[in-house]
């Protein structure tokens, strides 16, 4: 068992937990995920370790409750235990002082993005980190990362905080006007956003990195979920990655893959939201 020590509700359905979990946080480098099992029987749910402290033995898990097994672990209260912390699982990222780097993150791919930008400034690189999402209460981690980024762009769809639009637009700014372009962009959040983020890159040559964490499922290569074509090869996210080289991902084919159920999501959500109707009725 895996003890909660604290939890903090970041965002709707984003919180933050710290969990005891010694050799995980002694073994752990930035890039790699966890598996997390509530309770017997319960889903398996990979994610990405936030924070670590090898001191203290903790690891911080930034976990959005859009299902069944994220809901049960983030109603532990603090004091309370998760069943399963595999892990660390994965390929550590590849950290290099580069010089200038820039980082993007969308949505609860901040979450992602966080450690990797951290240990990428450890590491002496000067980073510029561009964060967004649809409005500013779902903007997460904006403190954290100033702490440690030369510059932080912020973007939401509305105008709520920062420029108006998405991180894509703030990139295309960024690449145009600056003096000296970035050698590194690493990339984390939708799969539309990832691909837009290599596109811009692209023409410049600038190597692209990003996290395909979002497409995991059970973190073992074994579901096939994960299944992506890079440079036109077949890989898997969870145990080949979580990270590529944007230029060489299909990006096309994963997201048709990641389409292809939708209608028949949308058809068992509104059952269930009928379903739930009744019962309360």
């Amino acid at each position: 068992m895996f003890k909660v020590l604290s939890k903090e509700q970041l965002a709707a359905d984003v919180h933050r937990l710290v969990v005891s979990a010694p050799r995980t946080a002694a073994a752990r480098r930035p890039g790699q995920f966890v598996i997390v099992r509530h309770s017997d029987g319960a889903e398996r749910i990979p994610l990405t370790i936030a924070d670590a402290d090898s001191d203290a033995g903790t690891i911080t898990l930034i976990v959005q409750a859009v299902g069944d097994g994220t809901r049960q672990i983030v109603r532990t209260p603090e004091g309370g235990a998760i069943r399963d912390v595999a892990g660390p699982l994965g390929k550590a990222t590849e950290i290099e002082r580069w010089g200038k780097v820039i980082c993007v993150g969308g949505g609860v791919g901040t979450a992602v993005l966080f450690p990797l930008a951290k240990a990428l400034a450890e590491a002496g690189n000067d980073v510029t980190t561009i964060v967004g999402g649809r409005s500013k209460e779902l903007v997460i981690l904006r403190d954290e990362l100033s702490a440690f980024s030369s510059r932080l762009l912020v973007t939401t769809e509305d105008g709520s905080l920062g420029m108006k639009g998405f991180v894509t637009a703030a990139l295309e700014e960024l690449l145009k006007n600056e003096d000296g372009l970035a050698e590194a962009v690493f990339a984390v959040g939708p799969v539309a956003m990832m691909s837009a983020v290599a596109e811009l890159t692209r023409p410049h040559g600038i190597r692209t990195i990003v996290s395909l964490n979002p497409i995991m499922v059970d973190g073992t290569g074994m579901c096939g979920g994960c299944r992506v074509t890079v440079g036109g090869q077949i890989k898997f996210a969870c145990v080949d990655g979580p990270e590529f080289n944007g230029h060489e991902v299909d990006f096309a084919e994963l997201a048709s893959r990641q389409n292809a159920y939708q209608e028949d999501r949308c058809r068992l959500e509104e059952k269930l939201e009928d379903l739930g109707q009744e019962v309360g009725q």
